[in-house]
């Protein structure tokens, strides 16, 4: 038996007993009124305790527990412990809300709980950037307030949940969210919203990049197909056959370059490609840029040079020669026979090393110089394919000045010409003073 109950029993029993004691002493009547005046007594006392218990359970869940002695001391003692592991419970269940919330907040998705009627329940912060929702406010709200879409609310009238649906944003202009719910509980859903505006975007680039690549093979490859057919079912004199040979090899030709800038230009993107840097002196290379520069134009421009400060640059030296090419290359192409091109080299004031190509060329427009790094962009397409441009060199100086922390910037003006820097970091170049000069000795400033 429960040591409460016994102690519970045994007042009573001891009261009866003291009755009976006095009954037997003095007479019946005295005996009858200790036993009601005790037994009185005893009731009044559970009484006021049990009122005790009774307030303290209709009292806030904070409010201490009674003390009492006797058998109410066990009880309330009992109810104390009941009451501090409930208090436990509680902290642990509300630390595990607090932590998954906290853990929810911290996702990049966006995270609504909704009801079976498509309302609002909760949200984190996420979804006020993604959808609009602002929890404090919008509880309770239908979620076809914040999405309008047309997609989504056939989406979410279908009812079909298998899949996700894309949607534009209306909330951030040019931004792309995938939006799928999930049901989970008795008539719950859980909707979830990522932005994969740079997922589209490598979508895009990669579906434009096979189009490109197609699109600038076809062309050589129907030439060469072309030609091949009639080789094979013409008879042609010795002067024919060579011209279409050579015509051939020009379409093979330009096919190789583009192969060649594709691989250059996946070595350079792959994060696995190491870089191996090393310390040179600048105006050597230089000066082969420049030779590479005349042997392209063949006389047909004047070749000026203003190679201001010597320097020894820290970098990967084929890197930097593939990328100085491209931009020398580009200005031979596209400025007109006669034209002046002006290699420049300095080191300015912040100590960053400054390549410079200067033409006299067509120019540019505004709008399209943000986009001249682009994979196979072309200001004009049929001129460039005439001037033999892959369309990747601005790629391939865009990906080496970024493995180099280098800048480029492009300043120019349609029908006045164009200049492209590139911009070194301080950290990688090391001016040098200038050299005495020595009778033959290449002017700083020189032209052809």
């Amino acid at each position: 038996m429960s040591p409460v109950v016994i102690a519970g029993i045994g007042v009573p029993i001891a009261v009866l007993a003291g009755a009976a004691l006095i009954g037997l002493i003095f007479d019946f009547f005295w005996g009858f009124v200790s036993l009601a005046l005790g037994l009185g007594a005893i009731i009044g006392i559970h009484l006021w305790q049990a009122h005790r218990a009774a307030r303290w359970a209709d009292s806030p869940l904070e409010t201490p527990v009674p003390e009492a002695r006797g058998v109410w001391g066990a009880v309330f003692s009992a109810l104390y412990r009941r009451t501090r592991a409930r208090n436990e419970r509680q902290r642990d269940l509300a630390t595990t809300v607090d932590r998954f919330r906290n853990a929810v907040e911290a996702l990049p998705d966006g995270m609504v709980i909704l009801d079976a009627t498509n309302r609002i329940e909760w949200a984190n912060r996420r979804a006020l950037s993604h959808l609009g929702i602002d929890l404090a406010k919008d509880t309770g709200r239908p979620l076809a307030n914040f999405m309008r879409a047309p997609e989504f609310i056939r989406y979410l009238e279908a009812e079909n949940f298998a899949e996700g649906v894309v949607v534009e944003s209306q909330r951030e202009p040019g931004a792309t969210l995938s939006i799928q719910v999930v049901p989970f509980g008795i008539d719950e859903r859980l909707l979830i919203s990522r932005n994969i505006t740079q997922v589209e975007a490598v979508a895009r680039m990669r579906r434009d990049f096979i189009a490109n690549v197609s699109h600038e093979l076809k062309t050589p490859l129907t030439v060469v197909s072309g030609f091949l057919e009639t080789l094979q079912d013409m008879k042609l004199d010795a002067r024919q056959r060579a011209r279409y040979l050579n015509l051939m090899a020009e379409q093979a030709n330009s096919m190789q370059r583009l192969v060649d800038d594709l691989l250059t230009l996946s070595t350079l993107e792959s994060e696995q490609a190491a870089r191996a840097d090393n310390s040179f002196a600048i105006l050597p290379l230089l000066l082969e840029v420049s030779a590479d520069a005349k042997a392209l134009s063949g006389n047909r421009h004047r070749i000026d040079l203003d190679f201001a400060t010597p320097a020894i640059v820290t970098a990967n030296r084929d890197e930097l020669a593939s990328a100085f090419g491209n931009l020398v290359s580009n200005a031979v192409r596209y400025t007109p026979d006669g034209g002046t091109i002006t290699l420049g080299w300095h080191v300015d004031d912040e100590g960053r090393g400054a390549f410079s190509v200067t033409d006299t060329g067509i120019g540019i427009s505004p709008e399209h110089i943000p986009r001249l790094t682009e994979r196979f962009y072309r200001v004009d397409r049929s001129r460039s394919r005439a001037t033999g441009g892959t369309g990747l060199g601005l790629a391939i100086v865009k990906h080496v000045l970024l493995r180099h922390q280098a800048a480029l910037d492009v300043t120019s003006e349609l029908g006045s010409g164009s200049t492209f820097a590139v911009l070194l970091p301080a950290r990688r170049v090391t001016p040098e003073p200038l050299p005495d000069p020595a009778p033959g000795a290449l002017s700083s400033t020189t032209s052809s």
